[in-house]
């Protein structure tokens, strides 16, 4: 249990958040309180607030992997170099772009998902599971089938 105490002439004095419980509502005086009890999890440098297990959820919330969709633009950025012949292949790109061949390759790697694979991420749709370093440490290459793929990561085609 967090407690944070306001200076007496704030119109809140105590703030009380705690991990778990039944969410209620009451009146204390002229205020009004509700508690709802959550858990905060870190992700990444982010601070997620989750409900406990078994609470039913209203709607979700898209969320954004901005360095999935950074490396996504580079990806279809870096094929397009190639494809125009701007570059002649990745050893190329990396040499100019002064990077390691395998990261280039590893980036333009994403340029074989599926387009709805790609449309899911940019919206912020897709499984929390599925980024950038799941993508990355994979031993095994990524299915070229696009519907193996959304096997894989748990989509659905749309």
């Amino acid at each position: 249990m967090v407690q944070a105490t306001r200076p007496v002439n704030s119109p809140r004095r105590t703030v009380t958040v705690e991990p778990a419980g039944e969410p209620r509502q009451y009146r204390d005086g002229v205020q009004n309180v509700t508690f709802v009890p959550l858990a905060i999890k870190r992700r990444h440098n982010r601070k997620l607030l989750t409900p406990p297990p078994g609470t039913p959820t209203l709607t979700t919330q898209a969320t954004l992997d901005a360095s999935m969709i950074k490396m996504l633009g580079k990806a279809f950025y870096w094929q397009r170099l190639i494809d125009s012949g701007d570059v002649l292949h990745a050893s190329d790109l990396a040499r100019k772009l002064k990077l390691e061949p395998g990261w280039v390759a590893e980036v333009l790697r994403l340029t074989l998902l599926a387009p709805d694979i790609v449309e899911a991420v940019l919206e912020g749709k897709q499984p929390r599971q599925l980024n950038f370093q799941l993508l990355r440490g994979r031993e095994d290459l990524l299915p070229r089938m696009w519907q193996e793929q959304r096997q894989l990561f748990g989509l659905t085609a749309r």
